[in-house]
């Protein structure tokens, strides 16, 4: 065994933090009987899924959001760049899930090129990242069902409707969501990928809807001028304002062409969520062909549909005339079409309940990857007998964000998420260039074009994103950070199999 997949002698080679896992050896680990996952998924799944946590209340909200306080109707521009950034970072992803297909995504990918405390890192990161973004977006489908009910005369008591607006209680709503969408998951990953069909099926078609519908209400007018003069923007002080602004002294500004730039930076984030495919590629059936096709797929679609939806929106009302809230809703009732409105609301909670299982599903599958390496208690790496699930580290975390959920705020945590992300991006475009010179005898059925080129562009433009993040969204990653650095050093680096295996081979 040793002999065909090189990886005692070529992993033992490296000593202490930075000991890297071999690709060999991984994709090993996946075929552990009590650890092993089920393959069940194909292209066609991996795309629904891309687009079902891609698309969510952003397309409705953050489209007209941006056009009247950024950009104008050069906001569908600004989707393009950032889909332009995003599909750099997607050839990285794509290439490394297609070499690797083992669950973990972006901390999997480090472990083989960049070793173990960097893989810890973005494991912890990406841990934070998708439990801190399955519960503001279980919060926000909470406030989009609590409005379903008051219109219809339901009322929840304060008491269960969540915090805001100064008052304390716990949103029940949410809570109740996260724990449904973890029994959902813990049931088997082909009954959640049938549950995200039906969900993003329902989504699409109100977006496609929204889309043919407002195509009729357009005026040419309303697009002049395409790129509006130039404003300088005052962003706030202190530790509110952008890095860049901290360090460099660069004052952003809204509209022009430095507009649909820092709009890009923004609307950015509205992309989040088509790296979750990566952490499936150990249960799909033919990960080297479909994880690449699921990972594009789904970012093509997904641009696609926020260009055409912007392109609507500020042709159906001025940019300057838009509401913030709910930009395409108030465009409709602005133009006597209250029907629209309702259908953009239930769409709009519809939808979020996809891209709170897949971020779920996103975080669970890191967890199990970091525990079966040993990094995190092994007792969390064992997969269902029978549902072939990674159910213990599924069922621990869907309690944890449920509770999070139940208490948690909004506003804070959304950019905590965008950092997180930004990073992971940064780490994988650098593996790709490090394990293409450290292990180009590896088959690669997908390959990154022009590395490293693309790779170094990609880690570029998602620094330059993470300097556009307020300072205190940095201070709050940094301590995160400092946590996790405690835990690898007291559990992480002693309970390491990799570490192990090492001081074994060393005795012997």
């Amino acid at each position: 065994m040793s002999t065909q997949h090189g990886t005692p002698h070529h992993s033992s080679r490296q000593r202490g933090m930075f000991r890297t896992k071999t690709v060999e050896q991984s994709i090993l680990d996946t075929e552990e009987p009590e650890h092993a996952l089920r393959k069940s998924l194909s292209a066609l799944d991996l795309t629904v899924f891309g687009v079902g946590v891609v698309i969510g209340t952003g397309i409705f909200v953050l489209t007209g959001k941006i056009a009247k306080e950024q950009a104008g109707p050069a906001v569908a521009l600004a989707f393009v760049v950032a889909g332009v950034v995003c599909a750099l970072a997607a050839l990285c992803y794509a290439e490394f899930a297609s070499t690797v297909p083992v669950a973990g995504s972006a901390y999997t990918f480090s472990y083989a090129s960049l070793g173990e405390l960097p893989a810890w890192i973005i494991g912890w990161d990406l841990i934070l990242e998708l439990a801190l973004g399955c519960a503001v977006v279980a919060v926000g489908w909470s406030g989009y069902i609590r409005s379903l009910l008051d219109s219809v005369g339901w009322h929840l008591p304060p008491m269960l409707s969540g915090t805001h607006e100064g008052h304390f209680g716990f949103d029940l709503l949410a809570c109740l969501l996260v724990l449904a969408l973890t029994a959902i998951l813990v049931l088997g990953m082909k009954l959640s990928s049938r549950v995200t069909a039906v969900v993003v099926g329902v989504k699409v078609t109100v977006v496609l809807l929204v889309i043919v519908a407002g195509a009729f209400l357009i005026s040419g007018a309303n697009y002049q001028p395409f790129v509006p003069p130039s404003v300088p923007s005052q962003a706030g002080g202190g530790l509110a304002a952008p890095l860049s602004e901290l360090l460099f002294g660069f004052a952003p500004s809204h509209f022009g062409t430095m507009g649909i730039f820092a709009a890009a930076a923004v609307v950015f984030f509205a992309f989040i969520g088509f790296d979750i495919v990566a952490t499936a590629a150990e249960e799909t059936r033919n990960p080297q062909r479909d994880v690449p096709r699921g990972i594009l797929g789904s970012l093509a679609i997904c641009t696609l549909l926020y260009v055409a939806v912007s392109i609507v929106v500020t042709g159906m009302e001025k940019y300057d005339k838009l509401s913030v809230d709910a930009p395409l809703a108030d465009a409709f009732k602005d133009l006597g079409h209250p029907f629209f409105a309702d259908v953009i609301s239930f769409g709009a909670a519809v939808g979020l309940t996809s891209v709170c299982l897949i971020l779920l599903l996103g975080q669970s599958r890191v967890f199990f990857a970091m525990s079966r390496d040993g990094l995190l208690p092994r007792v969390f790496s064992r997969a269902h007998p029978k549902y072939g699930t990674p159910y213990r580290s599924t069922i621990a975390l869907g309690v944890v964000v449920a509770v999070v959920a139940g208490f948690t705020s909004i506003d804070v945590l959304a950019e905590l998420v965008n950092i997180g992300t930004l990073f992971a991006f940064v780490v994988v475009a650098i593996g790709v260039i490090l394990l293409r010179r450290s292990r180009p005898d590896l088959h690669r059925a997908f390959r990154t074009p022009w590395v490293p080129f693309v790779p170094v562009v990609s880690v570029l433009a998602s620094l330059w994103l993470m300097l556009n993040l307020p300072a205190e969204t940095w201070v709050r990653f940094a301590i995160w950070m400092v946590v996790g650095f405690g835990v690898y050093f007291l559990y992480g680096r002693s309970h390491s199999r990799l570490g192990r295996h090492g001081q074994q081979e060393g005795r012997g």
